[in-house]
């Protein structure tokens, strides 16, 4: 099963990559609905023996992170009438390049960790260390707030993917419950982005310190 999951993970590796020189909003909310359907796999791949568990944790991950976040984000979209993000931090080659040297660190420091030999030979710790740092790349190099909100979920899906080296010391409950709790703040963060649309006929996000008194 490892070379089945390193080889998933490397798929997670590149998308992330793709998704930092992706400047259209909509085929970035569909790489991180692809990326979801393939973290959806990861507990098959993890548990040597499908169990009930590893299915339903799949089942709602896929659910969540490939069908209902992207059509929640992608209805948001159409109703702002955006279609890129124009005037980044940073362009698009420079973040990839960001990405790349962000997986390289992530593949070096966790060569340095303390892990079990199974945990060792696999990638699941510097994918996950990687995906987070794509996530909070998009978080600070991105102004409109849709693309943010993809940087969160992307940022999400690192935590997901951390968290299964713990899927036997953590109950499954308290799993379901973060990617639950992540549906809703995506979906509330929606809400508040065509708020912010409405107002200030932008999503910008800096424009919102133009509410400062």
């Amino acid at each position: 099963m490892t070379n089945e999951l390193n080889a998933l993970l490397v798929l997670v590796l590149v998308i992330n990559l793709v998704a930092l020189g992706t400047g259209r909003i909509l085929a970035l909310i569909r790489v991180a609905a692809l990326q979801g359907a393939l973290l959806g796999v990861l507990p098959f791949l993890v548990h040597q023996h499908v169990t009930f568990p590893a299915v339903l944790m799949a089942v709602v991950a896929i659910a969540l992170k490939c069908i209902a976040i992207p059509a929640i984000m992608i209805r948001a979209l159409r109703d702002a009438q955006i279609k890129r993000e124009l005037e980044p931090l940073i362009g698009v080659l420079p973040s990839i390049l960001l990405g790349a040297a962000a997986t390289a660190f992530a593949l070096l420091f966790s060569n340095q960790l303390p892990l079990t030999p199974q945990d060792a030979g696999s990638l699941l710790v510097p994918a996950s260390m990687a995906t987070i740092l794509t996530g909070f790349i998009l978080l600070t190099t991105r102004f409109k707030a849709l693309t943010q909100v993809v940087g969160y979920l992307v940022l999400e899906n690192g935590i997901f993917i951390f968290g299964m080296l713990l899927i036997d010391a953590m109950p499954f409950v308290v799993e379901v419950g973060v990617l639950l709790d992540l549906f809703v703040g995506i979906f509330v963060i929606c809400i508040i982005t065509n708020h912010i649309n409405a107002a200030f006929s932008s999503m910008d996000t800096r424009r919102i310190v133009t509410l400062k008194e």
